[in-house]
């Protein structure tokens, strides 16, 4: 590279660091974040209170109910049962109560081994990333839970990634261990947003985690804005956000299903929007503009982490749009799937399966279903592909297979 190029990009690279040095725009953008927990839970006391005495039995010794957390993304699920129980930690802490808490996100504990060697850890004993038997590390766990004389509380956040990828077993084996405790009482929290989850499930592991249920409603546009103003307060500078900034958040939110995370990042990638082109005030214009990045960026960890056959369906969606330019019926994606299947040598699911899988992709906005009438020959649903061939490419390209199908 030539010497003056370099010069020139080093001197906009100094522009740039000079804009977001000069913006004042954020006070701690970091509050703004989805694994932020703050000391307040606006508009889910009900579901705090009813958690909260679930759990509470813990405190006198006795094994709360094992629980089944469900709703649609951004509700709060895990936000509020981190919340009650770092609440419920204190208060055992204050009066003698031996607690523990292992919180395993099984969409990076996607196996069997991982979940149990994670509990193992964050209860208290260190396992082997791999090389046990998983039944071997299970029975770690039985002894170091019963030498713990504890309750132990499992929280198994997005659970149905891990139902998913590895099937009930170790559900099974986890809401059933307190069979072999005698000194000490476990206690399973499921997570989960998908709203089906239970029919993946085993009769007897079903009944066994949803001992207690717990359904978290999507916020209402006005709920959201309440969150984003108190969110607000600590994480902008004062007179920052435009008038109009934060009802716009809580409005495209609110259509996204109430989904307040959506909401959050929907404000601080405003916000960085403004930081970047060094402006003192950000406008609805930006959140446009974060609405498209935040969208790109959804679309592609949503479809990175769906199951294999999701991925193999949106492949197909993919094929046919390529073949036809137009979509195609429920069928003709279906001809195209087996085909898809079988190149990658896995057995087919059924069709009605994929057509719920195709209203689950039009749920997320992932592809478009829509009924049409054929005259004489009835109606059909014709389907087609709602993301880009960019987008496609980046949320596929650890499974070169795969890649290789999409167009450059």
């Amino acid at each position: 590279m030539h010497p003056l190029e370099i010069g020139g990009m080093g001197s906009s690279l100094d522009d740039l660091f000079k804009r977001v040095l000069s913006a004042k725009i954020f006070v701690n953008r970091d509050l703004l974040r989805p694994d932020y927990i703050p000391e307040d839970l606006p508009h889910r006391e009900t579901q705090i209170k009813r958690l909260g005495a679930i759990l509470a039995p813990a405190l006198i010794g006795s094994r709360p109910s094992n629980i089944f957390i469900y709703g649609v993304p951004g509700t709060g699920k895990t936000a509020v049962t981190q919340y009650v129980l770092k609440k419920l930690d204190t208060e055992g802490k204050n009066n003698g109560a031996s607690l523990k808490i292992a919180f395993i996100n099984c969409k990076h504990d996607n196996t069997d081994y991982r979940v149990l060697a994670d509990v193992c850890e964050q209860v208290g004993e260190r396992v082997p990333f791999t090389g046990l038997a998983v039944s071997e590390v299970y029975k770690r766990f039985v002894k170091l839970a019963d030498d713990s004389k504890s309750s132990i509380f499992v929280v198994l956040d997005e659970v149905d990634s891990l139902v998913k990828k590895a099937g009930d077993e170790v559900l099974y084996k986890l809401t059933g261990v307190n069979k072999q405790l005698s000194r000490a009482r476990v206690s399973i929290i499921g997570i989960t947003n998908d709203l089906k989850f239970t029919e993946y499930l085993d009769p007897r592991v079903r009944s066994r985690l949803g001992e207690e249920e717990l359904v978290f409603p999507p916020y209402n546009a006005s709920e959201l804005e309440d969150i984003l103003r108190k969110r607000s307060v600590a994480s902008f500078y004062k007179g920052v956000l435009g008038a109009e900034v934060i009802k716009l958040c809580s409005a495209l939110a609110a259509k996204e299903h109430g989904d307040a995370r959506r909401a959050l990042d929907l404000l601080r990638v405003a916000g960085e929007l403004a930081e970047r082109n060094g402006e003192l005030k950000v406008t609805e214009d930006h959140v446009r503009r974060a609405q498209k990045e935040v969208e790109k960026d959804r679309v592609v960890e949503v479809v990175k982490t769906m199951p294999l056959h999701s991925r193999l369906l949106i492949l197909s969606l993919h094929l046919l749009e390529k073949q036809s330019g137009n979509g195609g019926t429920t069928g003709e994606v279906y001809e195209v799937y087996t085909g898809v299947s079988k190149n990658f040598s896995v057995e087919a699911l059924t069709q009605r399966r994929i057509s719920d899988l195709i209203n689950e992709l039009d749920m997320l906005g992932i592809a478009n279903a829509r009924v049409v009438s054929k005259g004489r020959y009835g109606r059909t649903k014709l389907v087609r592909l709602s993301i880009s061939d960019r987008n496609l490419r980046d949320a596929l390209q650890e499974d070169s297979r795969m890649t290789s199908y999409i167009g450059k």
